[in-house]
């Protein structure tokens, strides 16, 4: 029989594939487990999504990616030009080289959106009934998540496994994945504000005024800082900020709550750094307040959007908090999967949730898949992070041969150009800074920075967070103005370059560079 799961999604079609966005959030190979659980969650949180008969989302290599021309179809058909609609992509998925575009898919327009109308009617009153729910709900998630690991721990045998699954685990994932979707609906004001406040303040003063939302992404971070303090024991810090790490979604390994030793490393590195998070927090308000002083002394109708600015610096604080409670219950699946591993012997993370679904309750086929899988996946992890855009078919491992590879985009057409020698990307956060460059492929290698070093790496998630206080700027390969090392960078006052696409291959450890934030651009010096 042959087996049911495919490692790479770019061999089922001419297909544009990012792992911008999302991919920063995954930014592991994938175990079958975890790629199984993934694809549900995006199936709760992005419906709409699923009305094409393309799909939406692949596993390339054991990698996530987004599928940009199936995302493209879809605007094509709602009547937007391509013009609007690399702008709309670039903001979300990061930068697309030149020549490399979603080319739009044969669509049959009025089916589908006579099948696409029932569907965001449904959606719009499911995320209406959520919003109203999630208050609830995020305040309730720490004890019920504490709670039900207890329970699964507990739990005797294969049969009240799967009892747990159908009455308890599953809802509670299906409940946090349905409070992001809610979530995830954006305010007006977020839409045309950091467009009006640059043009009338300029760069900086425009993303100072955008901050100061209490992000969950600082949670972390915050809470080491207190750990340090004495102002919190580790038992809290678990339950408060436990289920957040740099692999959160990876439910094979371990989370920060789970490991002391994870804790120890963050709070040695947090002693190195000249300012902490709390200390650069209070630097940025007292900006921040200076640059509303400035619009209100120029312009004396800017009082009017004082609301505004509340407003969307609401509505990405409530997206924050929704992520994190998806996290905390994939902390609930990996504790799931743990029981099952220790009452079946078997490797159950080389087991999609389907499949171990089905050997807890007596069916032993999925097995035969496990020994073969394993291998696989080590084999995959084994190679270098692929290019962050991929067009057409893609053979990871003939890829990582070529010493001629490139990091930032990989075209089966040929069409990509030549490879620049410039580092340029989004703007994520404002300032100048000069510096020495550490790269740090992972966040493990991360922790060898050192205080007023220029971070330079793939991507970040929350785990990176603990390293920005001692970093004098930020710089990515993958990233856009919505992704996590803008968005972390902002708030502290950490001048940040994102969606560069190549200076983890342009530079190396010890080079200086000027990062410029507001402008997006890495020059390197001397």
């Amino acid at each position: 029989m042959p087996d049911p799961l495919s490692w790479n999604d770019s061999l089922a079609g001419d297909y544009l594939w990012t792992s911008g966005n999302l991919g920063e959030a995954v930014p592991d190979v994938m175990t079958p487990a975890t790629w199984s659980l993934v694809q549900r969650f995006i199936r709760l949180v992005m419906v709409t999504s699923f009305t094409t008969p393309y799909p939406p989302i692949g596993n390339i290599g054991g990698r996530f990616y987004m599928n940009l021309s199936a995302v493209a179809t879809m605007t094509t058909a709602m009547g937007v030009g391509p013009k609007r609609i690399r702008g709309v992509l670039e903001q979300a998925f990061g930068h697309l080289p030149p020549g490399v575009f979603p080319t739009g898919l044969p669509l049959a327009r009025g089916r589908w959106l006579r099948a696409l109308f029932p569907v965001l009617k449904q959606g719009l009153a499911r995320q209406k009934a959520y919003r109203a729910l999630a208050p609830a709900f995020i305040a309730a998630a720490p004890a019920r998540c504490e709670a039900l690991r207890a329970t699964l721990r507990a739990c005797p045998d294969g049969p009240a496994l799967l009892a747990l699954w159908r009455d308890e685990v599953e809802p509670y994932m299906v409940e946090a994945c349905r409070v992001q979707e809610a979530g995830r609906t954006e305010t007006a004001a977020a839409l045309w504000l950091p467009a009006l406040l640059k043009k009338l303040l300029g760069p900086e003063d425009a993303s100072l005024l955008l901050t100061g939302g209490g992000l969950a992404s600082l949670g972390p971070v915050l809470g080491l800082t207190q750990l340090a303090r004495g102002e919190l024991d580790r038992e809290t810090f678990a339950s408060r900020y436990g289920h957040r790490g740099p692999h959160e979604f990876e439910v094979s390994i371990p989370r920060p709550g789970e490991d002391s030793a994870w804790v120890d490393r963050q709070l040695e590195g947090l002693r190195k750094a000249p300012l902490d998070a709390p200390e650069l927090l209070a630097r940025q308000e007292a900006l921040r307040q200076a640059a509303w002083e400035r619009l209100v002394g120029r312009h004396v109708w800017a009082r009017w959007l004082r609301g505004s600015l509340e407003k969307s610096r609401k509505a990405a604080a409530t997206r924050e908090d929704a992520r994190s409670e998806v996290i905390r219950a994939f902390w609930a699946l990996r504790a799931f999967y743990l029981r099952a591993a220790e009452l079946t012997g078997a490797d159950v993370f080389c087991l999609a949730i389907e499949e171990l679904l089905a050997v807890l309750g007596g069916d032993g086929a999925p097995l035969a898949f496990v020994a073969a899988r394993r291998a696989d996946y080590e084999r995959y992890a084994a190679l270098p992070v692929y290019p962050t855009v991929i067009r057409g078919a893609f053979d990871p491992f003939a890829w990582a041969a070529d010493p001629q590879r490139r990091q930032d985009v990989y075209d089966a057409q040929g069409n990509a150009p030549l490879g620049v020698t410039a580092i340029t990307g989004f703007p994520g956060a404002a300032g100048i800074v000069e510096g020495v460059v550490r790269v740090a492929l992972t966040v493990e290698e991360g922790h060898a920075l050192q205080p007023g070093e220029v971070l330079v790496t793939v991507t970040t998630n929350v785990g990176w967070t603990p390293l920005f206080p001692r970093a004098a700027a930020v710089v990515t390969d993958v990233g856009a103005p919505l992704s996590h090392a803008a968005i972390v960078a902002r708030e502290l006052g950490i001048p940040a370059v994102v969606g560069c696409g190549n200076a983890t291959m342009r530079l190396k450890s010890g080079d200086r560079v000027r990062v410029d934030g507001a402008a997006g651009t890495v020059v390197r010096l001397g």
